[in-house]
C-alpha cells in the first residue's frame, strides 16, 4: 500500500526551497535557478531564484524565461515513438532498419536494434559526444543527413547492458521524421506542445525569435568569476538534446504524463501506453535500477521515481516524477555545476518522504573473504569508443576493494554480499551487482543504471599513469643527453645524426604529452561537441610525426652496437630511448591519439564528409 506523502502547503515548501537554493546556489555558484512542483494535476508551486543574465540582472521568472533543456528532450522523442506505436505505424520490436529508407545500421552483430533498445539505451549504439552540436545555423544539416555520414557505430549486441546514448535517441527522432513525414520539430509542436498548451517552447533551430529575448545565458564558474557561454550553440541531434522551454510549459508535460497521457481536456498518449512507457523494461539485476521508455528509474526512502536529466553548455536540469504520489519537479539552473540536483533530491525525500524504519546493516557472508579477489580490481563505464574521448577511462575508474571485514570496498562505500553477485550498502538499502562470463570469472560491475566494464591490469588509471610518467623520464633524459651538444654542451661523444633524431623525437614526444595534459584539464568540456579543440588538433599531428621519425631509430641503435659508438651505458640509454619510442606508438593507438576521425560540414555543399587527419584508428 502506498501512502501518500509530499507537500500539502505552498508556504511551507517554499520556506523549504528558499532554505535550500540559498545555500546551495552560494556553494555551488550558481546564478540562477527555476524550481516547479507539480501534484494532483495542477502546478502546486513554481519560483524562479537569481538571475537568468548577470550582466542585465535579469530575474529567473518561472512562466518566462527560457531555458535550455538539454537531454531532458529525450522525452519528448520517446513519447513522439510511443505516440506512433499505440497508432500502429511502428512497432516497439522491429528492427530499427525496417523503417530506414536512406541508410542502414551495420548488421554487425546477429541480433538486430529494435525500437525498445533505442528507448532504453541497450541499441549497443556507440556514445558520441564530438562534433555534435555547431554555433552558426549555416553549419546544420538534416537529421537524417548527419546519422547517414557514418556517426551511427555499432560496439556491441544490442540488449546486453545500457549504454547511454545520444545518437541511439536521435535515430528514435529520425524515425518520427520518417513515419510522418514532417520534421521533427513540427512533429513535437503540433502533437504535443499545442495539445499541452506548451506556447514558450520549442524545438526548432535557433529558438523563434518570439523566445529568443528571454533565452538564459548559461555560465561556467572560473578563477573566482562567471564566464558565459555563447548562446549560439545548436545541436545537431535534436531530438536527443535541443529543447527550449519555460517552467510552467515543462509543467504541462509532466502532469500529463502523471495523469497516463492526459493534460485537461487533451490527451497525448492513451492511457495502457502511457503507463507501458513507465514500466521498467531493462535492468542489470532485480534489485538496482533500470530503463522504462525514456525515463530511468530511481529508488530511494522507499518511493520509486522516473526522472531525466539533461546537460547543455552552462545548463543543467532534472524532471523527477513520483507515480504513485501523482507528484512531480523540475529543476533547471544555468551553471556546469551537477551537483545540485543530487542534494535536491536527497533533502527533499528526506523532507517529504521520511523513512521511519531503521536500517538493518546486512551480514557479510562467512566465506567471502576467500573470494574478495574475484570482486577486486577496476571498473570503467562501458562506453567504447573510437575517438580520444577513450582518454576519460584514465579518469574516471571505480576501484573495488578488499573491506578486510567480509565486505567490499566500491569507491568510499562499503558493501556486504546478500546473494551471488549482489551486494547491499552497509550502512543504506543501495546496490551493486556483478556479471560473470562463462569461465566464472567477473566482468562487469552494475551500479543504478550504469554498467562497469572490469579493466585489464593495464588499462588501470595506476599502471597508465606510471606508464606516461616513465615515458615523460625516459624523453627527458633524451632530450638532456641528445640536445644539449647543439648547444655546445657534450655530455657523451654520440654521432650527430643520432644524436639529433633521438633528441628530435623525444623532445616532441615531451611536448605532446605535457601540452595533452594541460588541454584535458585547461579545455571546457562542451568544447568538444563542436569538433576536437583547434589546440588539440595541433597537437595530435605531433604524434604522426614522431611516429615517423621513430623508424630510424632501431637502425641507429643497431650501429651503436655494432660500432661501438660511445660506452656501454651510452648505448643502453639510446636503446632505452628508442624501446620507448617504439613502445610509445601502441600506447598512442591505444588511446586514439594515433590520428583521428572528426565529421566535418561542408558549407558550400551542405554535404557531410568524412574528414581525415592522419591513420585514422579504427
Amino acid at each position: 500500500m502506498i501512502v501518500k506523502m509530499g507537500p500539502t502547503d505552498p508556504e511551507e515548501l517554499e520556506a523549504f526551497l528558499d532554505a535550500f537554493f540559498s545555500e546551495q546556489m552560494e556553494k555551488l555558484h550558481v546564478p540562477g535557478a527555476v524550481f516547479v512542483l507539480v501534484k494532483d494535476g495542477e502546478i502546486f508551486f513554481a519560483k524562479g531564484y537569481g538571475y537568468s543574465d548577470l550582466e542585465k540582472k535579469k530575474p529567473v521568472i518561472p512562466d518566462k524565461t527560457i531555458f535550455h533543456l538539454g537531454s531532458v528532450s529525450k522525452l519528448f522523442t520517446a513519447t513522439a515513438v510511443m505516440q506512433m506505436c499505440e497508432q500502429g505505424q511502428l512497432n516497439l520490436n522491429d528492427d530499427v532498419n525496417k523503417y530506414l529508407k536512406h541508410f542502414q545500421l551495420e548488421e554487425k552483430y546477429p541480433e538486430p536494434v529494435t525500437v525498445a533498445n533505442l528507448l532504453t539505451h541497450t541499441s549497443g549504439l556507440e556514445q558520441q559526444g564530438i562534433e555534435t552540436g555547431v554555433r552558426n545555423e549555416s553549419e546544420l544539416v538534416p537529421l537524417g543527413e548527419y546519422l547517414a555520414s557514418g556517426a551511427l557505430r555499432r560496439v556491441m549486441p544490442p540488449g546486453e547492458v545500457i549504454i547511454y546514448s545520444s545518437l541511439g535517441m536521435a535515430l528514435a527522432g529520425y524515425l518520427v521524421e520518417q513515419i510522418s513525414g514532417v520534421p521533427f520539430a513540427e512533429y513535437i509542436d503540433e502533437n504535443m506542445f499545442q495539445p499541452l498548451g506548451m506556447s514558450r517552447s520549442s524545438f526548432k533551430q535557433p529558438p523563434p525569435s518570439r523566445l529568443a529575448s528571454d533565452l538564459a545565458m548559461g555560465y561556467r564558474y572560473k578563477n573566482g568569476s562567471y564566464k558565459p557561454y555563447s548562446t549560439d550553440y545548436l545541436s545537431i541531434i535534436p531530438p536527443a538534446g535541443d529543447f527550449y522551454t519555460t517552467a510552467t510549459d515543462i509543467a504541462h508535460f509532466m502532469i500529463a504524463h502523471l495523469q497516463d497521457g492526459r493534460y485537461g481536456n487533451s490527451r497525448i498518449l492513451d492511457e495502457a501506453t502511457a503507463q507501458d512507457m513507465h514500466q521498467q523494461h531493462f535492468t542489470h539485476h532485480p534489485r538496482l535500477r533500470g530503463r522504462a521508455y525514456g525515463f530511468s528509474e530511481w529508488f530511494e526512502n522507499n518511493q520509486r521515481a522516473i526522472f531525466h536529466d539533461g546537460g547543455a553548455p552552462g545548463f543543467n536540469t532534472r524532471l523527477f516524477l513520483l507515480p504513485y504520489q501523482n507528484l512531480g519537479f523540475f529543476v533547471v539552473w544555468n551553471s556546469n555545476t551537477i551537483k545540485l540536483h543530487w542534494e535536491l533530491t536527497s533533502q527533499f525525500l528526506d523532507h517529504y518522504y521520511p523513512v521511519q524504519n531503521e536500517h538493518t546493516p546486512p551480514q557479510p557472508s562467512a566465506d567471502f573473504r576467500n573470494r574478495t579477489g574475484c570482486f577486486t580490481g577496476s571498473y570503467h563505464p562501458y562506453e567504447s569508443s573510437k575517438t580520444i574521448a577513450k582518454l576519460s577511462m584514465i579518469f574516471e575508474q571505480i576501484r573495488v576493494g578488499n573491506g578486510s571485514d567480509g565486505t567490499l570496498t566500491v569507491g568510499s562505500n562499503r558493501y556486504a554480499e546478500v546473494e551471488p553477485l549482489l551486494f547491499q550498502r552497509t550502512d543504506g538499502d543501495s546496490y551493486v551487482a556483478f556479471r560473470e562470463d562463462y569461465n566464472d570469472h567477473v566482468t562487469h560491475l552494475f551500479f543504478g543504471t550504469a554498467a562497469y566494464k572490469k579493466l585489464r591490469w593495464y588499462e588501470t588509471t595506476v599502471f597508465q599513469l606510471g606508464l606516461i610518467g616513465f615515458f615523460v623520464l625516459v624523453f627527458l633524459s633524451a632530450c638532456v643527453v641528445n640536445l644539449l651538444p647543439v648547444f655546445g654542451l657534450q655530455l657523451l661523444h654520440i654521432p650527430q645524426s643520432s644524436q639529433l633524431l633521438a633528441g628530435l623525437t623525444s623532445a616532441l614526444n615531451l611536448v605532446f604529452l605535457v601540452g595533452l595534459a594541460v588541454a584535458v584539464f585547461k579545455i571546457d568540456q562542451w568544447e568538444f561537441v563542436y569538433g576536437v579543440p583547434p589546440v588539440l588538433t595541433v597537437l595530435l599531428v605531433i604524434p604522426l610525426v614522431t611516429t615517423i621519425l621513430t623508424v630510424g631509430l632501431p637502425i641507429f641503435a643497431a650501429l651503436t652496437w655494432e660500432s661501438e659508438y660511445w660506452s656501454v651505458i651510452g648505448r643502453f640509454h639510446y636503446s632505452l630511448i628508442t624501446l620507448s619510442a617504439l613502445a610509445f606508438i601502441p600506447f598512442l593507438r591505444y588511446w586514439n591519439l594515433l590520428g583521428f576521425k572528426v565529421f566535418r560540414i561542408s558549407e558550400n555543399s551542405r554535404k557531410t564528409q568524412i574528414i581525415t587527419t592522419g591513420a585514422c584508428m579504427e
